[in-house]
Parts: C-alpha cells; structure tokens; sequence
C-alpha cells in the first residue's frame, strides 16, 4: 500500500477492430478499456512498457489519466497475454470509488523457507494456494501477504486460518481451515538398489549362457 499512487498515463483510443489491434501491438501499444461502475466503458491505448512497469510495482491500485485528463484511482479487472510471448495483448481496468470496499486478488508470498526445520531435515515444501480474495477499502488493499514459515516442521500443513490479514483487510473463503497454504512432506527416497540388483543377476544370467553356448560351438567345430 502506498500514499502517493502511480499514474498511468494512457491515450483515448478511437480507432477499433481486429486489424488495428495487431498493427498497434506492432508498433508496442497495448489496447485496454476501463470501466466505470454503470458508466459507458472508455478505451485507450498505451505503451506495454509503462504499463508493465506500472504492474510491475506491484501495488493493486494505481491512477489512470486519460490524454492528460484527471487521475482516476483503479485497479486491474483482467489481462490478456500472448500464450507463447507472454507480452500483454489487451488490459482490462475498473475504476474505484476510495470509500467503497472492493474485492481484489492478493499475492501470496512465503518468507522463512530455509529457515523451516522441516527444509532443513531435507523435507520438501509446497507453496499450495499462490493468491488469495480480499475485502478491503482500495488504498487498504495489500500489495501481497507475506506468510511466515519458518517454524514449520515435517508433516506440517500450514492453513489459512492460521494466517492473520492485515487491518483493514478481510480474506474471502468460505472456510480459511479447508485453504492450505502450504506443506511440508518428508525427503523423497528413492528406490533404485533393488532395480540394480536384478539388473545385474540378468547381465550375469546372460554372460553365463553365451559362455555356455560358446562351449558348444567349439566342440562342434572340434569335432568336424
């Protein structure tokens, strides 16, 4: 959460359609729509790089200001990525109202993982559920939800319930005991000796009957 927003600086978009839209992405822009409660939808156009960099910084709510126009707080509602590239294709955002609780997807972050016992024993741990819903005002809204663990053991099972949210903050599930946020499960063994074993009971099964054939082949040819 920050005090001071982000602005996203966007150009109003005007031409529209199919072909457009590659010969934008071509020249780097991205199309993107934001939407205003029941008002109509408005488009623009921007430059993946700033809104990348914008995404990047993490925060779930930032400004829009549309050809210069009044900073309007948003978050992101959805976007489109290039299943191949992974370069953003279109962006969907929804303006808020800052004394309006909204529900928003929250990053979560593990912190402590080699500090755990369990890692340490050579226990493997599994980072379960990554995001999580929220409840929250928009400037309430986390940028991520760091979960400590540290102190988890072999066989341990870390679950949403044991993860307190931050003020201001509610997680949306209809029941946080059923949400794993991680595990940690003991070292894998594997078990390799036995196939080995067999292996070589067969090479040597297979050494000593060529040798036996090879017996008979010389009497055979000692007897002509």
């Amino acid at each position: 959460m920050a005090d001071a927003r982000t602005t996203l600086k966007v150009a109003p978009r005007t031409e529209f359609g199919s072909r457009t839209s590659r010969r934008m992405r071509r020249e780097g822009l991205v199309p993107g729509v934001v939407y205003s409660g029941g008002a109509e939808a408005t488009h623009f156009q921007v430059a993946e790089r700033d809104v990348r960099s914008v995404i990047a910084e993490g925060a779930a709510l930032f400004d829009l200001s549309i050809d210069g126009g009044k900073a309007r707080p948003v978050v992101v509602k959805e976007q489109q990525l290039h299943p191949v590239k992974g370069t953003l294709r279109h962006i969907d955002l929804q303006e808020v109202k800052l004394d309006e609780a909204i529900h928003a997807e929250v990053v979560i972050e593990l912190e402590g993982v080699d500090d755990a016992p369990g890692v340490k024993a050579s226990g493997v741990l599994e980072h379960v559920t990554r995001e999580i819903t929220v409840e929250a005002l928009p400037t309430a809204i986390p940028d991520k939800i760091v979960v400590d663990v540290s102190a988890m053991e072999i066989n341990d099972t870390l679950q949403l319930s044991a993860v307190t949210a931050p003020s201001g903050v509610t997680f949306l599930a209809d029941d946080p005991e059923e949400v794993t946020i991680a595990t940690l499960a003991p070292p894998r063994v594997e078990e390799a000796a036995p196939e080995v074993e067999e292996e070589t009971e067969l090479v040597g099964e297979a050494e000593g009957g060529e040798a036996a054939e090879g017996d008979g082949d010389s009497g055979d040819s000692e007897g002509d």
